[in-house]
């Protein structure tokens, strides 16, 4: 099988010598057909995650059932499928609420990688999906079918940066129509959170990002005003809505940018932090401001997604005409040039680069 395998934190390298054991009971092998670049996988490569090597990184796919596992029976081999990193037993306490991102059970595949090198090394499992390869077994929960309409590329991005930033505005924060809105952060997830708050009828809805030609992309998805990011940031927002924002969107893991979103709330107003920072790193805040004026820092991890409902709703609106996702794809790469996709993507050239295979 051929795999993007990381020996070292910053090289990944393409091998044909990785062993990928048959799905067990309650799994789905599966052929991958497009996997898009994350920055998650940027930040796992640089170790600011930690996580052990050698690995297979790549999460956010889209590909093909092969074989099943034994109990798995309401899937086909050649059924089309996203692929994600979200792995729920369906029972425990965070999944009976329906928060399935928070799951806690444990599953066979988190404590032994269902792949080997030549020597019968194991290989870890990179996010619980190693989707830079040609095949990836994975848990029957981490798949939703998409259907015979939807190419490729487009559907490996509802795997992680379109329910991401998409579900960060309809399922974590579920924010009502006419809310002053701000999306930090103009890339894969911040376009999605962009383009969901404008579908949810936020007004204002200002995007703030270090580019100004991402910031013209935001424009297409939705904002109404665009702010450069930077030290007058904030105070720039605050012109533009007043009394401030009653929701603001940090799709970047940068603490500086969540910081920037204390300062723009509006009274009652809540900062989702969306982009997830490097291990101790740390943010903070004025907590009697906090509380005096009752305002919020809330979580969003993988956009509080359930996939089986959400990823069919989000094929649904791109064929309906009103998810952007062509637009999001801005560079097609066959694995064997992974690593200047991965350059690229750590450059913050393009929006979405994708692996591609045949």
């Amino acid at each position: 099988m051929k795999a993007a395998l990381s020996r070292a934190f910053r090289t990944p390298l393409s091998i044909e010598d990785v062993e990928l054991a048959p799905p067990g009971p309650g799994e789905v092998e599966v052929r991958i057909r497009a996997c898009a670049i994350c920055h998650s996988d940027l930040m796992f490569i640089s170790g600011g995650w930690g996580g052990s090597l050698p690995a297979i990184w790549g999460h956010e796919a889209a590909g093909e059932v092969v074989a099943l596992g034994e109990g798995v029976d309401d899937l086909a081999p050649g059924d089309r499928v996203a692929l994600t990193l979200i792995r729920a037993c369906g029972s425990c306490a965070c999944c009976a609420a329906g928060q399935r991102t928070y799951c806690t059970e444990p599953f066979s595949l988190s404590a032994a990688s269902p792949i080997r090198d030549s020597t019968g090394a194991p290989v870890a499992q990179g996010l619980k999906c190693a989707a830079f390869a040609e095949r990836a077994t994975v848990h029957r929960s981490q798949l939703a079918p998409i259907g015979a309409q939807i190419g490729w590329a487009e559907a490996s991005l509802l795997s992680c940066g379109v329910i991401t930033g998409y579900g960060a505005v309809t399922n974590t924060a579920k924010m009502p129509v006419g809310a002053k809105a701000v999306v930090i952060g103009a890339g894969g997830v911040g376009l999605n959170a962009v383009q969901g708050a404008a579908l949810a009828g936020a007004a204002p809805l200002v995007a703030v990002d270090i580019s100004d030609d991402k910031l013209e992309i935001a424009r297409g998805f939705g904002a109404s005003h665009s702010v450069r990011a930077g030290e007058t940031a904030a105070q720039e927002v605050r012109t533009i809505l007043g009394s401030g924002a009653d929701y603001v969107f940090v799709t970047v893991g940068a603490t500086a940018a969540m910081e920037s979103a204390y300062q723009m709330l509006a009274p009652g107003g809540a900062a989702v932090l969306v982009g997830m920072a490097a291990s101790g790193e740390m943010s903070t805040f004025d907590p009697l401001t906090l509380a005096d004026c009752g305002q919020r820092i809330i979580g969003s991890k993988m956009g509080s997604s359930v996939i089986e409902r959400d990823i069919p709703a989000l094929v649904r609106a791109y064929l309906a005409g009103r998810l952007k996702l062509d637009e999001l794809v801005t560079g097609r790469f066959p694995l064997e040039d992974v690593n200047e996709a991965l350059d690229r993507t750590r450059a913050g050239i393009g929006v979405r680069n994708v692996i591609m295979f045949d």
